[in-house]
């Protein structure tokens, strides 16, 4: 199966690295994944924003990787930042998890998620 990501020169460029959109064929088995935040596999919520967008990123990725997929399956993310967060941790992280593979992606600031000492959470989909 093959993913084509698309920037093209008639819609404005991505300001970091993502991709506007991304096409899959038809078919392709798809895996929506919930909303994964800065808790441990042993329900520990970590301590600080950069810990919380790795360790929500880690469990992000332990499901792709638990679905036999990787990095450049994944073809959408939507990421919700309490305000005030680091914007620049954030793209300096994901660039890190998804490389030459970046993914389409929302950034919403929020005011706050279903738990008050979470900062972070992330969801997407991966195709394969």
């Amino acid at each position: 199966m093959m993913l084509e990501r698309l920037n093209p020169a008639s819609a404005p460029q991505p300001a970091s690295a993502y991709s506007q959109a991304v096409a899959h064929s038809a078919g392709a088995r798809r895996l929506v994944l919930s909303g994964q935040i800065g808790m441990t596999p042993g329900g520990e919520i970590v301590e600080g924003l950069e810990a919380q967008i790795s360790q929500a990123f880690a469990n992000f990725m332990a499901i792709v990787n638990a679905a036999g997929l990787g990095p450049e399956h994944v073809v959408k993310i939507v990421v919700y930042m309490v305000a005030g967060g680091d914007v620049a941790a954030y793209r300096r992280i994901r660039d890190k998890v998804f490389g030459a593979y970046p993914p389409a992606s929302t950034y919403v600031v929020v005011a706050g998620l279903a738990d008050p000492r979470f900062l972070f959470e992330v969801e997407g989909e991966a195709v394969g």
